[in-house]
This record gives structure tokens, C-alpha cells and sequence, in this order.
């Protein structure tokens, strides 16, 4: 590659980035109903997403899993090549380490944009867990807050069942608490994301509206 000459994916598509990451918990308590609800609304967040053509071009999403051990199933890529992969349910709750892979890999990704001097939204993690914590999180959660308090990122924490909700609390920045999902309706969810997201993704970098709001929240979540 010449030097100076952007990367294949930026070539072919120029367009500003919103990168999402879904950092979801894949522990053993998510077994059944859970993860089988969980895996419906992915689908659901990629499909209503590809209705918007623009949104579809600059919407990247990530998934990172985590139970005993943290994955990245999928690394950044457009919405419109995106192919959600199964999720299973296994082991316990790495939640701290989660966190912190999520925030690596936002800081990898929007140095590769800068390298290309592609402009992008501010970056979402969007957190979804059933449980508490089975290793350290405090560390991460300081990392979470100091770089939404700089306005490096937004981090929307939603607790499933019988989530540890006062652990989420001590995570999710103050302006954004955390909230319960009414029962297992991560569709709803996922169709609020994707509302939002493609929202974002429409305004121009800078602009206020390019942060989400929360309208809607409140409905689908208690």
C-alpha cells in the first residue's frame, strides 16, 4: 500500500463512522429464554439498521461476549456486512475484563480512523447483563467514567432478571444509570438502539443531535 493512500474499507466507503460496540453477557445464568431473546434482538438491531441506506453505511458495530472468558466475535465492521453469530451461554461473569477489552478496542479503532482521516460520532457500548460480577470491575468502571465524563464515549447499561443492578449503578456514567429490562423483551430494545443509532448517524459531526437522546428509554425499560 502507497503511504498516505487510505485503507481499502475507507476507499470504498469515505463515509463519517458511528461505532457501536454490544458488550454482551454470554454467562450461564443467560441459559435458555435469555440468550435465545438476546440473540433475536441482535438480528433485529442489524435488519432495522439496513433499512436506513446512509445509517448502513456509517453504522460499525462490535460484539464482544463475555462469561468466564472475554471474546471479540466481531470486530468493527459496517452494519451492512455485518452477520450476527450465534451467541451460547456458558461459565461466569468477566464483566470487569469486558469492559476494559471494550475500551481497548474503541481507542485501536478510532486511531485506525484518524490514520485515515475518517471523522466518527462519539462511540457507544451498549451493555447487556443478566448477573453480578465474578472478577475484579472497579478499575474499569473508573476507566468508564473518566472517558464519558471527557465525552471519549456513551455507555448505555441495561440489567436482565436479576441483574446486580447497584453494581451497574457504581459503572454506568450518572447521566446514564442503568436500567432494567422489563422482562425479556431485548426487541424492544434493540429497535430503540437502532432508532438511535441511525438518528445519530444522520446528523453532522459536532452537532448536538449527534448525541443520543434518551427518549423512548423509559418505555421499553423500568
Amino acid at each position: 500500500m502507497s503511504v498516505g493512500l487510505p485503507e481499502p474499507e475507507f476507499i470504498d466507503n469515505p463515509e463519517n463512522r458511528c461505532p457501536v460496540i454490544l458488550l454482551l453477557d454470554t454467562s450461564g445464568s443467560m441459559s435458555g429464554d435469555p440468550i435465545t431473546e438476546l440473540n433475536e434482538g441482535v438480528k433485529i438491531f442489524q435488519a432495522s439498521i439496513m433499512e436506513d441506506q446512509l445509517a448502513a453505511l456509517r453504522v460499525e458495530v462490535a460484539v464482544i461476549t463475555f462469561d468466564s472468558e472475554v471474546k471479540v466475535i466481531q470486530d468493527f465492521i459496517t452494519i451492512d456486512q455485518f452477520i450476527p453469530e450465534k451467541l451460547t451461554a456458558s461459565g461466569g461473569t468477566h464483566l470487569g475484563e469486558g469492559i476494559e477489552k471494550a475500551l481497548d478496542l474503541l481507542e485501536e479503532r478510532k486511531a485506525t480512523y484518524k490514520k485515515n482521516d475518517i471523522q466518527y460520532y462519539r462511540p457507544w457500548i451498549f451493555l447487556i447483563t443478566d448477573g453480578a460480577p465474578t472478577d475484579t470491575w472497579r478499575n474499569a468502571a473508573k476507566k468508564v467514567r473518566e472517558a464519558e465524563a471527557n465525552g471519549k464515549l456513551l455507555l448505555f447499561a441495561v440489567g436482565v432478571q436479576l441483574a446486580d443492578m447497584e453494581t451497574l449503578r457504581e459503572i454506568a456514567p450518572v447521566s446514564c444509570p442503568p436500567k432494567l429490562l422489563n422482562g425479556l423483551d431485548f426487541q424492544s430494545l434493540f429497535k430503540w438502539l437502532s432508532a438511535s443509532v441511525k438518528t445519530v448517524s444522520a446528523g453532522k459531526i459536532g452537532e448536538k443531535k449527534t448525541i443520543p437522546s434518551t427518549s423512548g428509554w423509559e418505555q421499553i425499560i423500568s
